[in-house]
């Protein structure tokens, strides 16, 4: 069960040509896909693309009206190889996963198919997770498009150059016979706009066609001596046709190109931050007309030589404004620079942050400072720095300008503060005065007022219990080495937990603490090391190189599998082993414990509610002081809260309506009886948990009270129970539309309560006399 339905959605795909679509960025991509006539599309979710996974997932009725196949990926890889279909036929095929962890997972695939080369279309598309909004390493996809001479769109972040992108994309790779990656930002996944339809098409060549017809060319494959002639065909011939599409389909864009002497190339995902920082210095207007020269990049790679060329002419300066590290195309850039010596100054990482997201604020800083060198008399502009030059010359020269961009790319850190520093306080300024105001009435940043708030799982999580669980274990044998996975259960490293040591990679938690086990032959270890990992990073990768490794190398750790029945993190998506929905299109339902032990495992737990924080505690405790040998699997099952609450909420508010009779739990705390100890708190996390006012007047700690937001899962009585013996936390059934039968037994309670509290006040007077 996904976060989100796209049933409704998904009927957008139907329309025809001259309709007008308006809709979400992964929406249009598919539809683009299904006017591209592609014949098959599979992929791996995660963020930003999990939602175009949902798309077609909710959208397999009209993909099959066309023939298209579509799979729910087991992985990357398995995605990334799916695209060897169109190898050998004219198949077109889509592909789609996160960058970089799913590129990282896909990378042998896309490899192998680069070398060999394609037939059909083949389009990957990548979901850039890059930014302050990321939740993985800060790595590129452009590397892994270098790498193997993958063609790499970034196109301007609106739906009509999205669209085109897709279609210029299957384009390309027929053109050029190479596997093209499309990158779109999650900026570019979300935004809302619209474009003209054109008709769907059934692909020209179907999978059924390629079935009955079947190819066989052994100069496809990557085997020597084919593999060496795959090189030499980059070369010679698939780059070159590549560059002539991209010149012949004008793919790049010219914007105000004679419009002054100095000029801004960038990537055309970046194409509105660059327009809005434009505009905040008066240099564009609200329609994107620019007064700078712009020559956007909808290619990233590979960069045409020729068209650099062309919009250098008669400018003093360029400025290529790309997003992370390290700067591939500014590289590239002034390599064309020193070989066809344009009489030019080349800045980029010189007045731009050398990494992080390029933020409206950050590209206006370094745009006003590269403006502010040229006599450009803009708000806001940044100290002048020093610009990097690239001298055109060869022989001794070559190796002088060499030498120079070396000493000034030593400088660039240092020298990035200051203009960051400057820059910012310059704004600052500005604003202050233009609106009347004093420096000293200037707000100070959001980082020295805003309280800094980890992120944490969510209200009724099944995974808190397990980490409480851990957390009490070793209050009685001592901290273990704890290997994490990508996942919710990463949270468990920040607090109020502080569990984990690394992370490797998704489903390589067991993987990750392979090393920490004895030699084989010596004592024992006094203490295990534990791993965890989630139900969608086992069917990903864990089963095998993670429980399987630790079977074949005799391990004698202990590995956690958190059963929520879905890939929780990135949407809750159905997955081998759920059991909570129907999928008709999927095979779902099949147990964890049977593949574990199908690989070997004897030492096999499976705990059915998290919740059972004593049954928990035991099962951690008999794993991780059991004599018996061997890898041990603790499964500990519990559906998550989280699409739980989205399968039950509807309902319930369906019911509520209808009349029907609804019971709901949540639990509270007695303020009489709370002692302010907050072990709940510090053992749970909950975010339904929070602290108040202590009502008497005798007492000075706080004292812990739950909001609305409880789901009434039990766990912070449990844990507190368990820690300190708490008797604080109280149980409530809300009820909605009571019968007559409820509304006595709750008359009846209120009357007995009132008569024992009045008994007890009077006792209390007695005594204060």
């Amino acid at each position: 069960m996904a976060e989100r339905s796209f049933v409704a959605e998904v009927k957008k795909l139907r329309l025809s040509a001259g309709e007008v679509f308006r809709g979400e960025g992964i929406l249009a991509i598919t539809k683009a896909l299904l006017e591209s006539g592609v014949a098959y599309v599979a992929g791996y979710q995660g963020s930003p693309i999990s939602h175009l996974m949902d798309v077609l997932a909710d959208a397999q009725d009209i993909l099959a009206e066309y023939g298209v196949r579509f799979e729910n990926s087991a992985s990357e890889a398995t995605a990334a190889a799916t695209l060897s279909a169109s190898v050998n036929y004219p198949l077109r095929g889509a592909v789609t996963f996160k960058a970089t962890v799913g590129t990282n997972v896909a990378s042998d695939a896309l490899a192998n198919l680069s070398s060999g080369g394609v037939t059909g279309g083949a389009l990957v598309i990548v979901g850039e997770d890059y930014g302050e909004g990321s939740s993985i390493m800060q790595e590129r996809s452009h590397a892994f498009a270098m790498k193997s001479q993958i063609w790499l769109l970034d196109p301007r972040p609106n739906l009509p150059c999205m669209v085109q992108a897709v279609k210029d994309g299957f384009d390309l790779s027929e053109a050029s016979h190479t596997p093209v990656m499309l990158q779109v930002r999650i900026r570019s996944c979300h935004l809302h706009g619209q474009f003209i339809a054109s008709d769907n098409r059934a692909p020209a060549f179907s999978v059924r066609d390629a079935l009955e017809n079947p190819v066989r060319d052994v100069n496809r494959i990557v085997l020597p001596p084919a593999s060496f002639l795959h090189e030499k065909e980059k070369i010679e011939d698939r780059w070159p046709a590549a560059v002539r599409f991209i010149q012949e389909h004008q793919l790049n864009e010219f914007f105000s190109e004679k419009a002054a002497d100095v000029g801004i190339a960038l990537q055309g995902g970046l194409y509105n931050t660059v327009i809005r920082a434009l505009q905040r210095l008066g240099l564009a207007d609200v329609h994107g007309e620019s007064k700078i020269p712009l020559y956007v990049m909808n290619v990233a790679y590979p960069l045409v030589d020729e068209e650099f060329e062309r919009f250098s002419q008669d400018k003093k300066a360029l400025l290529v404004v790309e997003e992370g590290q390290p700067n591939f195309i500014e590289q590239n850039v002034a390599s064309i620079v020193l070989q066809r010596r344009l009489d030019i100054q080349l800045h980029g990482k010189d007045v731009l942050p050398v990494a992080g997201e390029y933020t409206t604020a950050a590209v206006h800083a370094g745009i006003g400072a590269f403006l502010a060198q040229y006599g450009w008399d803009v708000p806001g502009a940044a100290a002048e720095v020093q610009p990097l030059q690239m001298a055109a010359a060869i022989g001794a020269e070559t190796e002088v300008a060499a030498q120079a961009a070396v000493a000034t790319e030593t400088a660039v850190a240092t020298e990035m503060a200051a203009v960051a520093e400057t820059a910012a306080a310059t704004e600052m300024a500005a604003v202050a005065s233009a609106a009347g105001e004093r420096e000293e009435d200037v707000l100070p940043p959001l980082s020295e007022t805003v309280y800094p708030r980890p992120p944490g799982l969510c209200t009724g999580c099944p995974e808190r219990p397990i980490f409480s669980a851990i957390r009490l274990v070793e209050r009685e044998l001592g901290s273990h080495h704890i290997s994490a996975d990508i996942g919710c259960q990463l949270f468990s490293i920040l607090p109020p937990f502080g569990l984990g040591n690394t992370t490797m990679g998704y489903g390589l938690g067991s993987a990750s603490a392979s090393a920490l086990n004895v030699a084989t032959g010596s004592a024992p270890a006094n203490r295990r090391a534990i791993a965890i990992m989630g139900d969608g990073g086992f069917w990903h990768n864990g089963l095998t190189s993670g429980v399987a490794n630790s079977v074949f190398n005799q391990s004698d750790n202990l590995t956690i599998i958190v059963d929520n029945n879905y890939t929780a993190a990135t949407g809750g998506q159905d997955l081998l082993s759920t059991h909570n929905t129907v999928n008709p299109s999927r095979s779902t339902g099949h147990e964890i414990e049977e593949a574990v032990r199908g690989v070997g495992v004897k030492w096999v737990r499976t705990i059915r509610r998290t919740y059972d924080t004593k049954a928990m505690t035991a099962a951690l405790r008999e794993a991780l002081t059991t004599v018996s040998k061997g890898p041990k699997v603790l499964i500990a099952q519990s559906e998550c809260m989280l699409n739980r609450q989205r399968r039950e909420k509807p309902q319930r508010r369906k019911a509520i309506a209808e009349g029907q009779r609804v019971v709901r739990e949540r639990f509270g705390v007695d303020p009489d009886t709370c002692t302010g100890d907050h072990s709940c708190i510090r053992l749970s996390g909950c975010p339904s948990l929070t602290i108040k006012d202590n009502p008497d007047p005798l007492r000075q700690e706080p004292i812990t009270a739950v909001e609305d937001s409880c789901v009434g899962c039990g766990h912070c009585g449990e844990v507190a129970h368990a820690a300190v013996l708490c008797p604080s936390f109280y149980k409530a059934s809300i009820i909605n539309n009571p019968t007559g039968w409820d509304k006595w037994k709750s008359r009846m309670r209120g009357a007995i309560i009132a008569w024992l509290q009045r008994g007890l006040a009077r006792r209390r007077d007695r005594h204060a006399f």
